[in-house]
């Protein structure tokens, strides 16, 4: 167990669960087991919340929408009930992604239009093949954060549904955030364009 685990559960204890969120969404390490015990130690909508985004990071739709139903059943009204309701429905497809961009669009009129928010609209926009509508709310996530991967990795799918040029989101991308999957599975097409050149050299 590394060191951010052992205050976890050391703060797990003492019941303060704004912190275990708080270090649960930043650290784990990608240690969902972990992560999932944290969060149903307790039954606040934040640990609920923090439980959907790791189910669906596993794939365990099921298990994310039955919290959701949790949290509907203890605050329907809540922001947080109203956004992992939002990631579901964007998760599951179809007609439900319709549903996730209304959310997004309630919260976002209703508070403030952050980048996350700005996000979760535009990607509603991209799975309802609506290029354009999510290009343009990105932008506007771009010039509120330009250092946001999400946005980023999100310009590039994009831009290149549209045909645009994407090399100025990929180096962004790679200078933010060089871990991102985007990163990786681009420098992982360009060994093998060169493995492949390389060996076409030799062969000639």
């Amino acid at each position: 167990m590394s060191a951010w685990l052992q205050v976890l559960a050391v703060w797990l204890k003492e019941v303060d669960y704004s912190r275990v969120v708080h270090l649960a969404s930043c650290t784990l390490e990608d240690n969902y087991v972990e992560a999932l015990r944290a969060c149903h130690t307790g039954i606040s909508l934040e640990l609920r919340a923090l439980a959907v985004q790791l189910y669906l990071k596993i794939d365990r739709i099921q298990q994310a929408d039955e919290q959701v139903k949790a949290m509907s059943a203890a605050d329907d009204d809540s922001t947080l009930t109203q956004l992992a309701t939002a990631w579901v429905n964007l998760y599951l497809g179809g007609a439900k992604v319709e549903e996730a961009f209304f959310i997004f669009q309630e919260l976002g009129d209703k508070y403030n239009w952050t980048t996350r928010l700005l996000n979760g609209s535009a990607v509603c926009n991209m799975r309802m093949g609506r290029w354009e509508e999510a290009e343009q709310q990105l932008m506007e996530a771009f010039e509120k954060d330009a250092k946001s991967a999400d946005t980023l990795a999100n310009l590039v799918t994009t831009c290149l549904h549209l045909g645009k040029a994407t090399s100025r989101y990929n180096t962004q991308l790679k200078a933010v955030a060089p871990a991102h999957i985007l990163v990786q599975r681009n420098e992982s097409a360009d060994e093998a364009f060169r493995n492949a050149a390389s060996a076409f050299e030799v062969s000639a």
